[in-house]
């Protein structure tokens, strides 16, 4: 519903939920109402959207309030706030787990909330079902990036006497491996194919760590089962916040009526 307190003139209006309740109307001695949105006088008509009283003027900063934001141009900003924000949420996130030495998937709300709002206000305050899609995918990338860090501490600490013993293994006696070292290596004259192969081989390299990175909260749930569909239950949380702060806000308008008049359910 609308904000009763806010100042006049105000240009941002907020529609997160439909009202079905009846507007009260001024009696019939009563020469005036007041816009619930500018807070101005009306003497003549006005409007019920959501529940609220507004004037002819207020109504349509509603309704234009309500569009869906079109094109390219308001997706890409609304991409870059998201992304910022789903970095700062997942170094939050990633702090609190490394401070504390304990996840505290509460963190995952945070998220969805800090994304959800950054995504709609890259949207102009507006929203639409491809904002819900990239607020979801955005919160889920950002948790995904505070287990990231985990995980590589974790390989970088692997014994380096397991490395050691492998390298041993495969080296056989010492001839065989001065006689591996000191082999000729075939020198390749089909560079520009080589270079083919190498960023061929870096791409893969940086999708499969993406594949891996976009895992890490499944494998995160799956491997601290049954306490992880907890953290699962939060996550989702976090993914149906920023869902619901970006998508478009539904509007119900009702009138004119007339003031001074008991108000009829005519829509607008």
């Amino acid at each position: 519903m609308l904000d009763q307190g806010t100042r006049a003139g105000s240009d941002e209006l907020q529609f997160d939920r439909v009202s079905t309740g009846t507007v009260p109307s001024a009696p019939p001695d009563k020469i005036a109402v007041i816009c619930a949105a500018c807070q101005t006088s009306i003497e003549t008509t006005y409007f019920e959207v959501n529940g609220s009283i507004l004037c002819r003027l207020c109504r349509g900063r509603a309704e234009s309030a309500a569009e869906k934001p079109r094109g390219i141009v308001p997706f890409m900003v609304a991409t870059f706030y998201g992304l910022g924000a789903g970095v700062v949420g997942a170094i939050i996130y990633y702090a609190v787990i490394a401070i504390t030495n304990f996840e505290i998937g509460i963190v995952a709300i945070l998220i969805g909330y800090m994304v959800g709002y950054a995504v709609r206000k890259g949207a102009g305050l507006r929203g639409s079902r491809r904002f819900q899609v990239l607020a979801v995918a955005l919160t889920y990338l950002s948790i995904a990036l505070a287990y990231a860090p985990l995980v590589f501490n974790q390989a970088a600490d692997t014994p380096q006497s397991a490395q050691d013993a492998r390298a041993v293994t495969a080296g056989g006696n010492g001839d065989t491996t001065a006689a591996t070292e000191t082999a000729p290596v075939p020198t390749n004259t089909m560079g520009t194919a080589t270079e083919k192969v190498s960023g061929r081989r870096a791409l893969l390299s940086l999708v499969f760590l993406a594949a891996v990175i976009a895992a890490l909260p499944v494998m995160a749930v799956f491997g601290s089962l049954p306490s992880g569909l907890i953290s699962a239950f939060i996550i989702f949380i976090g993914m149906k916040q920023a869902w619901r702060m970006t998508g478009a806000p539904a509007l119900q308008i009702l009138g004119p009526y007339r003031v001074g008049a008991a108000p009829a359910a005519t829509p607008a």
